[in-house]
C-alpha cells in the first residue's frame, strides 16, 4: 500500500516560550526603552537655577555647608584606609609592612609626602 500524503496547515504560534525576546519584538520603533537619564546641562535647563537664592547649595555652585562627619584619613603611601598614624614621620599608614617602607624613607621623601597632603612641616 502507498503512504497517503495529506497536506496540512501548520498553525504556530507568534512568540514560542523557549525564544529569547528580541529588542526590536519588545520595544518597537518610537516606543520608549525604559528610564532616561538627563545630562546635567539639561537639569540645569529644566530646573531655571537663575531664581534660586545664590546662599542655597545646587547643581550650578559649589558652596555648602561644611559636613557634619570628619573625612577620612588616607594612608599617605597606598591610599587605603588609614587607622594608624607615625609619630615620627606624621606619615599615616595602613598597616605594617606600609611602617616598614615609611620608616625606611629618607627624610626629603617624607617631606614630600606631607607636603602632598598640606602637612609639611620641617621634621628633626
Amino acid at each position: 500500500m502507498e503512504a497517503e500524503v495529506v497536506e496540512a496547515e501548520i498553525v504556530l504560534p507568534t512568540h514560542l516560550n523557549f525564544k529569547r525576546v528580541q529588542m526590536y519584538e519588545k520595544y518597537p520603533k518610537g516606543q520608549a526603552r525604559g528610564r532616561h537619564w538627563k545630562h546635567l546641562k539639561q537639569i540645569i535647563q529644566a530646573e531655571n537655577y537663575q531664581n534660586y537664592p545664590p546662599d542655597e547649595p545646587n547643581y550650578v555652585n559649589i558652596e555648602s555647608p561644611p559636613p557634619m562627619h570628619p573625612c577620612k584619613r588616607i594612608c599617605d603611601i597606598t591610599g587605603f584606609e588609614a587607622p594608624y598614624f607615625d609619630p615620627r614621620t606624621k606619615l599615616r599608614y595602613a598597616n605594617a609592612e606600609v611602617f616598614k617602607v615609611i620608616r625606611s624613607l629618607p627624610n626629603d621623601y617624607v617631606q614630600r609626602y606631607l607636603a602632598l597632603r598640606n602637612a609639611a612641616v620641617v621634621l628633626k
